[in-house]
């Protein structure tokens, strides 16, 4: 296996972990809400998931541990924000902050514990294929989960009534509101969802990509996730591939480590943001849609 296939290999791994908290930030925008926490739900999630593998010793069922556990703190953002009209990007900061402190606490026990990570599923067939079949098909489960809630946003979005009620809920919640049906439901709904899905981005850092616990792990995924909603224009394609941009560009940096290439580390530290970045503000660049009405209008009565 030469370097540009292990670089893909790491890269389609460690994008997961965006994407998937990613697609649950584009949700909860959607319907209105921003969540700077959604950095604070990925560690409680990566914290929940390793906690709940060292004790079953299943890291699928540490998956669900995490989901929960990222659950529970967007729920308390959602609360904040939704029903005590608190500043949604000041909720999410204290999220953030409330998840290091606690994580940072919980976790001191779970540092040393070894754990048997996510195994790698190789699709019968499909991983076959020349050159992109381990690339794409020989990946841990929560990366075929990123693959499918890609498609399943897009069908949810754009083809059903559900779709329709976020995004309804995301423009005009008082026209929402008119038809009989409460967004701050639908938003506290959406919010609590998306930072599952955070939850389940740390889980696969913790017992997918990474495989251990230390502390404060996510190392601002979550704001990369909340940056690639924001330059993706609320896409999910557009939020898949600039996810996948950070987790390749990450890998990369692993790569010329071990190959021991010699780059300035702080070059290295930076590279997979950067290259997020300028690959993100092209794409932003050829077009996109606006922010959601009632997101502007949160944001506008911030500043």
């Amino acid at each position: 296996m030469n370097g540009i296939e292990q670089t893909l290999i790491g890269g389609i791994a460690g994008g997961t972990a965006i994407v998937i908290p990613a697609l649950g930030e584009l949700t909860s925008e959607l319907s209105g809400i921003v969540n700077l926490g959604t950095e604070g739900c990925m560690l409680a999630g990566a914290l929940g998931a390793y906690a709940v593998t060292v004790a079953t010793g299943s890291a699928e069922i540490g998956i669900a541990g995490g989901a929960v556990a990222g659950a529970i703190f967007g729920l308390l953002h959602a609360y904040l924000t939704v029903y005590r009209k608190a500043d949604q990007l000041t909720s999410g900061l204290v999220i953030w902050f409330l998840a290091l402190g606690v994580t940072g606490v919980l976790g001191t026990g779970y540092v040393n514990d070894a754990i048997t990570p996510l195994p790698i599923v190789s699709v019968p067939g499909l991983s076959q294929v020349p050159w992109l079949g381990p690339i794409l098909f020989r990946q841990d489960l929560l990366v075929y989960v990123g693959y499918f809630l890609v498609a399943l946003i897009i069908f949810v979005l754009h083809r059903s009534r559900i779709g329709l009620l976020l995004r309804a809920t995301g423009e005009r919640p008082e026209v929402v509101s008119v038809a009989g049906i409460h967004p701050n439901v639908i938003q506290v709904v959406a919010v609590t969802v998306g930072a599952l899905l955070a939850g389940i981005g740390g889980a696969q850092l913790s017992v997918g990509y990474v495989g251990t616990w230390f502390d404060d792990m996510t190392s601002g995924y979550g704001f990369v996730a909340v940056a690639v909603v924001l330059f993706a224009s609320w896409r999910p394609l557009r939020v898949m591939v600039g996810a996948y941009v950070f987790g390749v560009a990450l890998s990369a940096e692993s790569v010329l480590q071990t190959n021991g290439i010699a780059i300035n580390q702080y070059l290295l530290d930076a590279l997979p943001y950067l290259v997020t970045l300028i690959a993100l503000v092209v794409v932003s660049r050829r077009g996109g849609r606006k922010a959601p009405e009632a997101l502007s209008r949160a944001l506008t009565d911030v500043t």
